[in-house]
């Protein structure tokens, strides 16, 4: 293993010392950037133009102003077809469509014509503004978007956007989603990294759609990069902080039925060769689950989210990217009725059943991509994800005891997926190829515990003691414990003892 990790390693650095590059610098996982620079018919830079770039389907907008030397930047923008508009006073309105399709940066010369009179322009959305030209079954949804949907779950935001938005795709309980097909067979895929476990909340914790930028949501057919899940692949491009020289963010807090309240804030800070974006929040809920009796009880859960995002471009040539993500969640199991005052098999009352359980999950994924020349980037990156999922029974056990419950059971359960990730992408005209490998490991450690609490739940197994140890029913030596009746038959009957 450690022999391939390192032969990956020395392929990338042998590909990045061999080609040359130019100053411009290369993105993320599932995002790519505009740049360019303005000029005037003669040559000389213009500072100040306004330029803008919009996707009037996923709701995508950014716009900025031209620095002195004429130069503008747009980062972290999601692979789509973009309109650009570029506006100063003096000068004719230029407008131009912009196919951002990979990580390779998309660099443009924009030359302005002088406007011999004022005019007043009006821009109006035409139909090819709409028409896709992927193959794949997809949609796009923004930030704008994201901000106005009214998620039906808070502990499992990510989940409800994708079924908000997504045709196809159906909402399950506890923040599961169906896509067209298998739910197993969903993965995402963060900024390039590939998510491929259950992340509803009784399995995992997920990424918060405070940190999302922008989502493509692909069902059916997935692109053959995304491996073998075949139902829905949800390509997610978190926020960040490159290039935001003013901090920018927001603090939120809510409160709603089952005294549900939600407090958080995001911030976004950087300059032109590095950038910071945090988001925390956290929840607490009287109805975490979803329970089986229309009354809610024995429901609370509270979950504490952490995510930052740090970009750094190192030179010219090289940029660094690292995610870091922690999820904490508590939660009780949701009781029934049947859960309440639970008697023992004595009748004596032993209380309610009071099962809980706790996720811990961190991820930590730092990215390396490397400039090879104009039209084509480097990526090399490496993952380590971790769920800690524990399960714990009532603190008496003899409470766990149910129609359907004969067992109490505990359970510690660690899953660890850990790997390299390398591509290269080439993009030239109309021709974008893109090829590359994952190397991925998964550890998981569980730990159970079972214990009987129900005298009666191998009565069964007792008659058929008997019978094979030739036992008669009515025998003054047949004892009504079920273990004692063990001990009899071994070692008083040795026809049940000596099988032979």
């Amino acid at each position: 293993m450690l022999k391939n990790l390192r032969s990956i390693a020395f392929l990338g650095f042998i590909l990045s010392c061999y080609f040359g590059a130019t100053p411009a610098s290369a993105q993320l996982g599932n995002s790519g950037s505009v740049e360019g620079i303005v000029k005037d018919g003669s040559g000389g830079v213009i500072g100040g133009a306004k330029v803008e770039i919009a996707n009037r389907v996923s709701g995508f907008k950014r716009e900025l102003v031209t620095d002195s030397d004429g130069n503008f930047r747009f980062t972290n923008v999601p692979f789509n077809p973009y309109h650009m508009n570029v506006t100063v006073a003096g000068f004719e309105q230029y407008s131009q469509d912009v196919d951002v399709r990979s990580t390779v940066p998309t660099t443009l010369q924009i030359t302005l014509k002088v406007g011999e009179s004022a005019t007043s322009i009006t821009v109006e959305a035409s139909g090819g503004d709409l028409v896709e030209t992927e193959s794949t079954f997809h949609t796009d949804v923004d930030q704008k978007i994201i901000d106005r949907l009214p998620l039906e779950s808070a502990s499992s935001s990510l989940t409800s956007l994708v079924t908000l938005v997504s045709p196809g795709v159906a909402a399950d309980s506890n923040g599961n989603m169906h896509g067209l097909g298998d739910h197993a067979e969903t993965s995402f895929s963060v900024d390039g990294q590939k998510i491929s476990d259950q992340t509803s909340k009784v399995f995992s914790n997920q990424l918060s759609s405070d940190a999302v930028q922008s989502m493509e949501v692909i069902s059916g057919a997935p692109p053959a990069e995304f491996g073998d899940k075949t139902s829905l692949v949800i390509k997610v491009t978190t926020k960040s902080g490159l290039g935001v020289a003013k901090p920018t963010g927001s603090v939120t807090a809510s409160y709603g039925s089952f005294g549900t309240s939600n407090v958080g804030f995001n911030l976004a800070y950087g300059g032109a060769k590095w950038g910071n974006f945090i988001a925390a929040n956290g929840l607490q809920s009287g109805r975490f689950l979803d329970g089986p009796e229309f009354s809610v009880f024995h429901d609370r859960g509270n979950q504490e989210n952490i995510f930052d995002r740090v970009d750094y471009q190192v030179s010219p040539k090289d940029t660094l990217h690292g995610n870091f993500q922690y999820t904490r969640s508590w939660f009780q199991t949701p009781n029934t009725f049947d859960n309440l005052n639970v008697l023992d098999a004595s009748g004596n009352n032993v209380g309610d059943t009071d099962q809980r359980s706790k996720i811990g999950t961190f991820n930590i994924a730092p990215t390396w991509t490397r400039l090879i020349n104009p039209s084509a980037v480097f990526t090399l990156g490496a993952f380590l994800r971790r769920d800690q999922y524990n399960y714990y029974p009532s603190n008496n056990p003899l409470a766990d005891l149910g129609p359907i419950n004969s067992e109490t059971i505990s359970q510690t359960r660690k899953l660890t997926n850990a790997g390299l990730r390398s591509d290269i992408s080439y993009v030239k005209g109309i021709h974008n190829l893109k090829a590359g490998a994952t190397y991925q490991q998964t550890f998981l450690d569980e730990n159970n515990r079972f214990g009987i609490v129900d005298p009666t739940f191998l009565s069964s197994l007792a008659d058929e003691i008997r019978l094979v140890a030739g036992i008669s029913p009515h025998d003054p030596r047949v004892v009504d414990n079920y273990w004692q009746l063990i001990e009899f038959a071994v070692f008083r009957a040795p026809s049940f003892a000596d099988p032979n």
